[in-house]
C-alpha cells in the first residue's frame, strides 16, 4: 500500500467515526431527547468504541497479515454504519431518557462501527512498518493523520451534512463508501476471493435494504431537530408541533387567540392580566409555533413582536404548515444568546421564554447572566414568563424561581398544587418582575379559565426556592436537576 492511500485511508475512516458520532444525536434525539446525559452517552460510547477497536485492530495485525486483514475490517464496518439508521428505529422506540436507556440505545447502534472502523489505523499502521527504526515516525504520523480526519469528520458532519443530508442518507453515502473502499482494496492487492466479494456484496445489499426500508421518524429532519406537524383530530384547524419528543406548540389556523395547552392557557393569563391596555410589543425566546407572538400581536394589535428562533428550518415549517406569515414578526434566527445582541434595550413589555432542547431550557438561556441581559430589554412595568419542565425533586423550578429572583424584584410561580407540593411533575411557568405583579387579575384570569393553575408569590415563593442554587453560566447542571 502506498503512502498516499494508507493516509487517506486512515484519514477517511478516522472521520467515518466522528460523523457517525454527531449523527448518533440527531438519531437518537426522537426517542430520548437532546440533553447532556444524551451527548454524554453517544461520547462515551463511541469513545469506547474506538479504544476496543485501537486495541483488537492491532491485535489482529500482529496475529494475521494485516493486507488481509484490511479488507474485511473495512467492508464489516460500512455494513454496521449502514445498519446504524435501522437500528436506533428498531431499538429507540423502547427507549426512555434515563442515562442507562441513553447508553444502551448508543451502544447498540454505534459501538460496534466505531470499533471496527477504529481497528483500520493499527492495520495500516503494520503495513507501513518497515524497519523498527521508523516506528516512532509511522507510528506518530499516521495517529496525526487520524485525529485530522476525525476533526474533519466532525466540521464537516456538524457545519455541512447535517443541514444539508437527512441522517439516513449520510449514512448509507458513508456505509456504502467503506463498503466499496473495502472491496476495491481487496481486488487491487488480488484478494477479492469468490467468497469476500459474494459476503461483501450480500451484507452491503442487506444492511442498504435494512436502512432504506427502516421507518422514518420525521416528517421534516432539521439541523437541529426532528419535527413532525400531527392534524388535532377533535378540532380540524388545530396543529401540533412535535420538537424530537417534545409535544411543543399548539396553533389553531383559524383562531391565533386558541391557547390549547395547559400551560399556554397560564401564558394567556399571565399576558392578559399582566400587559397594559392598547400595543403591546412582545420578545419571544424560542418560536417553534409561534403561538404566543401571535397571541401578542392579535390581543394587543400595533406593538412590535420580535422572535429568536435557533432554527431557520422552523420558521419554514411553521409558514408552510402552521399558518405563519413570516412577515408579521420580526424573526431573528440563531442562538438567543447572540441575536439578543441585536435587540432593542428598553424596547419590550413582555419577553416570552418557550426554548426547549428536549425536555430541558437550554441551560445557557437559564442563568442569572441571561436573565441580566434580557432584563435590559423590558421597559419599566415590563415582566419575563417563563415555561419549564420539571418533576420531582423540583430542583431545576426551584433553582430557576431562585435565579429570576436573584435579578427581579417580584416573582410569581403558578402549576397545579400536585406539582408545587412535590407529588407530580409538569409545566411550571415564571413570571418576574422589577414592578410589583398585579396577582389579583393573574388569579382572575386563571380562574375565568378554569384553570388548574396555582399563584406563589411573595412568602410562598421565597419558601418554594429555599436553598436553591442561583444558576449561573459557571454553574447551570439543567439536565441533572431534571433527572435527579
Amino acid at each position: 500500500m502506498s503512502t498516499f492511500s494508507a493516509r487517506t485511508l486512515v484519514f477517511f475512516t478516522s472521520a467515518a467515526v466522528l460523523v457517525l458520532e454527531i449523527l448518533a444525536s440527531r438519531m437518537m434525539a426522537p426517542y430520548v431527547g437532546v440533553t447532556l446525559e444524551t451527548f454524554t452517552g453517544i461520547i462515551g460510547t463511541v469513545l469506547a468504541g474506538i479504544a476496543v477497536g485501537a486495541w483488537l485492530g492491532g491485535r489482529l495485525a500482529d496475529r494475521y497479515p494485516p493486507q488481509q486483514v484490511l479488507p474485511p475490517t473495512l467492508i464489516i464496518g460500512g455494513v454496521l454504519a449502514l445498519l446504524t439508521y435501522p437500528i436506533v428505529t428498531t431499538v429507540g422506540p423502547s427507549s426512555g431518557g434515563d442515562p442507562f436507556d441513553i447508553v444502551t440505545l448508543a451502544v447498540a447502534s454505534f459501538f460496534a462501527p466505531a470499533a471496527v472502523l477504529s481497528a483500520v489505523t493499527p492495520t495500516v499502521t503494520k503495513l507501513r512498518l518497515q524497519t523498527l527504526d521508523e516506528t516512532g515516525a509511522v507510528v506518530g504520523r499516521l495517529s496525526a493523520i487520524a485525529t485530522a480526519g476525525a476533526i474533519f469528520g466532525t466540521f464537516v458532519a456538524g457545519f455541512v451534512l447535517v443541514a444539508a443530508w437527512p441522517s439516513r442518507t449520510i449514512t448509507i453515502v458513508v456505509g456504502a463508501s467503506l463498503a466499496i473502499a473495502g472491496l476495491a482494496i481487496a481486488m487491487r492487492a488480488r484478494l477479492a476471493t469468490t467468497t469476500l466479494v459474494i459476503a461483501a456484496v450480500a451484507g452491503s445489499g442487506l444492511a442498504l435494504g435494512a436502512a432504506t426500508a427502516a421507518p422514518s421518524t420525521c416528517e421534516y429532519e432539521t439541523a437541529y431537530y426532528c419535527i413532525n406537524v400531527d392534524v388535532d383530530a377533535s378540532r380540524r384547524s388545530g396543529r401540533i408541533l412535535w420538537l424530537d419528543t417534545l409535544r411543543h406548540s399548539y396553533v389553531d389556523l383559524d383562531d391565533p387567540t386558541w391557547l390549547e395547552f395547559r400551560y399556554a392557557q397560564i401564558f394567556g393569563a399571565v399576558l392578559d392580566s399582566q400587559l397594559p391596555d392598547g400595543p403591546a410589543s412582545s420578545l419571544s425566546i424560542g418560536g417553534g409555533g409561534f403561538t404566543f407572538p401571535r397571541y401578542v400581536a392579535a390581543t394587543h394589535p400595533g406593538g412590535t413582536n420580535t422572535v429568536l428562533e435557533l432554527d431557520s428550518a422552523v420558521v419554514d415549517i411553521a409558514s408552510d404548515d402552521l399558518g405563519l406569515d413570516p412577515d408579521s414578526l420580526d424573526i431573528h434566527t440563531g442562538d438567543a444568546r447572540v441575536t439578543m445582541r441585536a435587540t432593542e434595550e428598553g424596547a419590550y413589555d413582555v419577553v416570552i421564554g418557550d426554548a426547549f432542547g428536549g425536555p430541558a431550557v437550554p441551560w445557557h438561556l437559564t442563568t442569572r447572566e441571561f436573565a441580566e441581559e434580557f432584563s435590559e430589554r423590558l421597559r419599566p412595568g415590563g415582566f419575563y414568563v417563563l415555561n419549564l419542565i420539571d418533576y420531582p425533586p423540583l430542583g431545576f423550578a426551584k433553582a430557576e424561581t431562585a435565579t429570576l429572583a436573584s435579578v427581579f424584584s417580584d416573582v410569581a410561580v403558578i402549576a397545579p398544587a400536585t406539582y408545587l407540593d412535590g407529588a407530580h411533575g409538569g409545566n411550571f411557568v415564571l413570571v418576574a418582575s422589577d414592578s410589583p405583579l398585579d396577582i389579583a387579575a393573574l388569579q382572575a384570569e386563571l380562574a375565568e379559565r378554569n384553570s388548574s393553575g396555582i399563584v406563589l408569590s411573595g412568602a410562598g415563593v421565597a419558601s418554594f426556592a429555599a436553598g436553591a442554587e442561583i444558576l449561573t453560566d459557571d454553574y447551570a447542571p439543567v439536565d441533572q436537576l431534571i433527572t435527579s
